[in-house]
């Protein structure tokens, strides 16, 4: 079975989830949280598979309860969904940069939700390669941010920096853990990265864990960021 833990503030917001993820095969609603704090202290006494998580609530918001629940470790840190209103809250991808394997918009149809709990369990991507180039477009882009031309000196010393980090995290992969790790980073699925390089998905499974543990990055989206920082995307 597939541990779900609820949290969001709203209670109709997990009614509704409940209803939809309890009735299906190999998923289960463990528990519920109103807030970040109250799902630090759920995911502790339960120990879920998946956290769907709110970023805007009270005490502690989505975003530090994801860092928090992540920070854990240990091979026991369970998988965060976020659940939000993409275009109206931008912390959405500090999240996923946070480590977050993903995020679904509240009003995603009932079926897709569902099919995401059961794909990042499985280690495959909830974002479409579009969604993922626009989620990283928005971190990585400051170039908008900054007011003269002391910021735009800023935000390329800082784009410099990452790419030169990146390139020596992936410098540490082999030939064929490099290839992968693009493919992720393009948002391919296993199954479609195992095309594309005539592999079994359990093989690409196995690089995908190895590409994870040596960038030292928790979900694919990570992986992205890291090739697109060294210009490779």
């Amino acid at each position: 079975m597939i541990r779900v833990l609820l949290v969001d503030d709203d209670p109709l917001v997990r009614s509704a989830l409940r209803l939809m993820l309890g009735g299906q095969q190999e998923i289960e609603v463990v528990g519920e949280a109103v807030d970040g704090q109250d799902a630090l202290d759920r995911a502790a006494e339960l120990s879920p598979d998946v956290v769907l998580m709110d970023i805007r609530m009270p005490r502690m918001d989505g975003l530090e309860a994801t860092r928090a629940l992540l920070a854990r470790g240990g091979g026991t840190a369970p998988r965060v969904v976020v659940l939000t209103t993409f275009d109206a809250d931008e912390y959405v991808v500090e999240a996923l940069a946070a480590g977050a394997d993903g995020f679904l918009l509240k009003d995603t149809p009932p079926a897709e939700i569902v099919a995401a709990v059961r794909k990042v369990v499985d280690g495959d991507p909830m974002l479409s390669p579009s969604v993922t180039r626009t989620l990283i477009s928005r971190l990585r882009d400051g170039s908008g941010d900054g007011a003269g031309d002391g910021a735009g000196d800023d935000a390329a010393a800082r784009a410099a920096a990452a790419a030169r980090e990146a390139a020596a995290r992936l410098s540490t992969l082999t030939e064929r853990e490099m290839d992968v790790a693009l493919a992720v980073g393009r948002g391919l699925s296993n199954a479609e990265v195992a095309g594309e390089l005539y592999l079994s998905v359990p093989t690409v499974k196995t690089h995908v864990s190895r590409v994870f543990d040596k960038l030292g990055v928790t979900n694919r989206v990570q992986v992205a960021i890291c090739v697109h920082d060294a210009g490779l995307d």
